[in-house]
């Protein structure tokens, strides 16, 4: 199946190493400096583009957390639209690290992996000048993302934007009892930008 350009487009410019040092030094009360990794996986290449992504303070770099992956694939439902979709890993310390160590993902299967239905985000897209593109989502539910893991509920309210200069994370934790953010982006999005490029690993 042929991939449209957008999808590839965005594809490319998730794919990387990503920091967002400027603006914890700008502002350190509110955002922690963090190194992202956003890794392609050979999963789904049949109609989709897929990527591992984890992150860490930049103190801590060996203790990543958040793993998670994103399939960035075509809408079953609105025709030439994009969506990510969002999945857990059933053991999360198997894979942990794998940002640095992508050696880690080259026997992932699909076996080892649990879909998120209430965690889908549908993209939307502005072309620029120069052929590049913006991109913005914004939950195709709703509502909060919400999963069980080691018995425990939780709630993320999801979203990114992303150029071909910047990627926001608009990630928030939840509070399924009182449904206030507790953790993230609490007052605007996170803003890294690349360090390092993957976009060379993806299957197109």
């Amino acid at each position: 199946m042929a991939l449209p350009p957008e999808l590839i487009t965005l594809a490319h410019y998730m794919a990387g190493e990503f920091d967002n040092q400027q603006q914890a030094i700008a502002d350190p009360v509110w955002y922690v400096h963090l190194r992202l990794w956003q890794r392609p996986v050979p999963l789904f290449t049949e109609d989709s583009l897929t990527l591992f992504a984890e992150q860490a303070n930049i103190v801590n770099l060996d203790r990543p957390y958040r793993p998670r992956l994103l399939r960035l694939r075509l809408s079953d439902t609105l025709p030439a639209s994009l969506q990510v979709q969002y999945y857990m890993f059933k053991d999360s310390e198997a894979i942990c690290g794998a940002g640095r160590h992508p050696e880690l993902l080259k026997q992932l299967t699909i076996d080892q992996i649990e879909f998120l239905p209430s965690c889908t985000l549908t993209v939307q897209q502005r072309q620029g000048e120069s052929n590049s593109y913006e991109f913005s989502t914004s939950s195709a539910t709703g509502s909060p993302c919400c999963f069980t893991y080691q018995g425990n509920t939780y709630q993320v309210s999801l979203g990114f934007e992303a150029t071909k200069e910047e990627f926001r994370s608009y990630d928030k934790g939840i509070d399924p009892t009182t449904g206030k953010a507790i953790w993230g982006a609490l007052l605007g999005p996170f803003r890294f930008t690349k360090c390092q490029d993957f976009a060379h690993e993806l299957a197109v």
